[in-house]
């Protein structure tokens, strides 16, 4: 099923030349109202008439976070406030909250972004939808909301947190799609198994997840605990929220971006250099449709690849590799690059355990050292010490042989691991404490 069937099936040489004619128009935005920008291009000696093809976005000056904190709250806004209809922020856990104001237009395109993904999931105007995302100042809860609003769904909006009332809402109202973290989908799911509830007997059919790095093998463990087909939404609070882009029914690993809205690049993070299609760098992306806070090369710190084919889907739209890692979230432990996702895929392997871990990051010497907490699953945890030791060593041997540096894994008791209702926290930095 397509939403936009125009815009997602659109030829490559007809969608370049909408983007250019929104590129061109989007430059001279920011160049006129956005004084950061001014500056940024006067800088390198660009003026707006200077971008004649999308290759000229390349000459194009970078925007990053700090950039938005230094901003901050609305430096890089284009519009005086009678025009924002409403600002959405991140938590802003590292630092000032990035902000993103938007302007009713702004509003309506991420609408129609957000029709897409959840159209490309499978969700009809015939389905009940739960939207379990925190509402509030996050843009994914209200993100998922308007845009099944616009598909003409039955919203049911719980909104994060209470989620023994999740559980009974979706049987009580006869759930049918499911939005969440997928961190919060797997804690109602063992909240249901603990009330004797199995998920997979509801109506409950389709889950649309993200906000987090998640993996194919947490895609599977979600599917196969709630009885669901999984899919994903893509997005960052500097461009829209989510949106930006999604799986289709072919799930191949790959994510189509709404190109029409964003214009997405891959850049080696050390030299800068735009790398061609198909090879593996930072993804990049200008926004050319929004009018508030549109961003020029905003480097994202997402680690992926991008690929220009037609879909089995029938969708012509670019596509970028399933995200993993950010190059802000890398762990360097013995020299070695490390991304919490490479530890999760090893973990949901391994059947004795459940899929709730942290890694802690701790001080040895001079060096860095790593280790896991990944809680038994019960049955596993009651065997005892002697079993709980053999698969802890069977867990440091595949991250020794798939990563390659040795870890200290330890078995901690069922429930142990504090739950996520929103984000999981799954790293923790013992060196600051």
């Amino acid at each position: 099923m397509m939403w936009d069937e125009k815009f997602e099936t659109m030829s490559t040489d007809e969608m370049q030349a909408f983007q250019l004619a929104k590129l061109q128009e989007t430059v001279s935005w920011v160049y006129e109202k956005i004084p950061f920008y001014t500056k940024k291009f006067d800088e390198l000696g660009i003026k707006p008439g200077d971008v004649k093809e999308l290759s000229d976005l390349g000459k194009l000056p970078f925007t990053v976070k700090h950039d938005l904190r230094d901003n901050y709250p609305f430096g890089l806004c284009a519009v005086p406030m009678k025009e924002v209809v409403r600002v959405h922020a991140s938590s802003g856990t590292t630092g000032k909250p990035i902000t993103g104001p938007y302007t009713a237009d702004d509003l309506n395109q991420w609408t129609e972004c957000m029709a897409r993904n959840l159209t490309a999931a499978g969700v009809t105007s015939e389905d009940i939808v739960q939207n379990s995302y925190g509402l509030g100042l996050f843009t994914g809860g209200l993100g998922f909301q308007q845009g099944a609003e616009r598909i003409g769904c039955a919203i049911i909006p719980a909104s994060s947190g209470m989620t023994e009332r999740q559980i009974t809402l979706m049987k009580d109202f006869g759930t049918t799609v499911l939005f969440a973290t997928p961190s919060y989908a797997l804690t109602i799911a063992e909240k249901a198994k603990d009330l004797g509830v199995d998920l997979r007997e509801l109506p409950v059919r389709i889950g649309v997840f993200g906000a987090e790095p998640w993996t194919m093998e947490m895609r599977r463990e979600i599917e196969e605990r709630i009885g669901i087909k999984a899919h994903e939404a893509f997005g960052l609070t500097e461009l829209m929220g989510p949106g930006v882009a999604f799986d289709c029914s072919a799930q191949d690993g790959y994510l189509h971006i709404n190109e029409d809205h964003v214009l997405a690049e891959i850049i080696d993070p050390v030299t800068e250099e735009v790398l061609p299609l198909g090879e593996k760098g930072e993804l990049i992306f200008t926004a050319i449709q929004r009018r508030a806070m549109p961003m020029i090369r905003y480097r994202t710190r997402d680690i992926t690849e991008l690929k220009r084919e037609t879909c089995s889907c029938g969708r012509t739209l670019l596509k970028m590799k399933k995200v993993l890692g950010r190059s802000d979230d890398m762990l360097i432990i013995s020299g070695v690059n490390v991304f919490p996702s490479q530890i999760e895929s090893i973990l949901l392997d391994v059947p004795e355990v459940e899929p709730q871990y942290v890694l802690i990051i701790r001080k040895k010497g001079y060096l860095d050292a790593l280790s896991v907490d990944v809680e038994a699953r019960p049955e596993v945890y009651d065997l005892g010490e002697e079993k709980l030791h053999d698969v802890e060593k069977e867990i440091q041997s595949k991250i020794r042989g798939i990563i390659g540096i040795g870890v200290k894994v330890r078995c901690v008791p069922p429930k142990s691991i504090e739950r996520s209702e929103g984000k999981a926290k799954r790293v923790f930095d013992a060196r600051k404490m």
